[in-house]
């Protein structure tokens, strides 16, 4: 009977399985970790830690891949795939603070549900950095980061598939939009007051000068 040679070979495989998982688990925490620490960078404005770190994070992000690529369920597990899409947010908030092109989900080897999701948690993070240029009274800058979150949803609610599909965008879409409605509000407020401090100092100034 060759039960003992069918049983050795299984257990072999399950062992390089099990191996493997450790090994992307390990590479997902890191990458998350180091996603985490970018967008952190970019909202500080260093420029060349946020840099560094992005592409140590990509690097990180190719060998969770290829460590995962000849176990298409550790692949497709759902600690790689979120780990992907936080380098996806990293990616894209970083080129959207700087100005630049947004990445594509073939630049950053990720799936589409991932990069989808990953751009809506990236909308969401930046009303952070919208806030962050209200208190430093750069409203035209401001303005530009609430169009782009703007532009984000109106997008994003043209994706309409099943969650199964996209890894439960919707959800992630109904926050943005709850988010971007809120920073409106914030930005509106910041607009009117700078119009109105304006209006102040210009009637300082003509009655100090004695015009009616």
């Amino acid at each position: 009977m060759n039960l003992d040679i069918i049983m050795r070979q299984i257990l072999d495989r399950m062992e390089q399985r099990n191996s493997t998982r450790e090994e992307v688990l390990r590479y997902s925490r890191q990458l998350v970790q180091y996603s985490s620490r970018v967008i952190r960078a970019a909202h500080r404005e260093e420029e060349a830690d946020a840099q560094a770190l992005l592409h140590q994070a990509r690097e990180l992000a190719g060998t969770m891949r290829q460590t995962a690529s000849h176990f298409p369920e550790l692949y497709y597990a759902g600690y790689t795939q979120d780990a992907l899409k936080e380098f996806s947010e990293a990616s894209i908030v970083t080129a959207l603070i700087r100005g630049d092109h947004l990445p594509y989900p073939s630049d950053l080897g990720v799936e589409d549900a991932a990069y989808l999701n990953g751009l809506a948690e990236a909308a969401s993070e930046m009303r952070r950095h919208t806030l962050d240029c209200i208190r430093r009274g750069e409203i035209s800058q401001a303005e530009r980061s609430l169009e782009s979150m703007d532009e984000i949803y109106g997008f994003l609610v043209t994706v309409d598939f099943p969650d199964a599909i996209t890894g439960g965008l919707r959800r992630n879409t109904d926050l943005v939009r709850g988010v971007t409605e809120r920073t409106r509000g914030d930005l509106t407020l910041a607009v009117r007051q700078e119009e109105l401090q304006k209006a102040l100092e210009k009637f300082e100034k003509r009655t100090q000068a004695g015009q009616p």
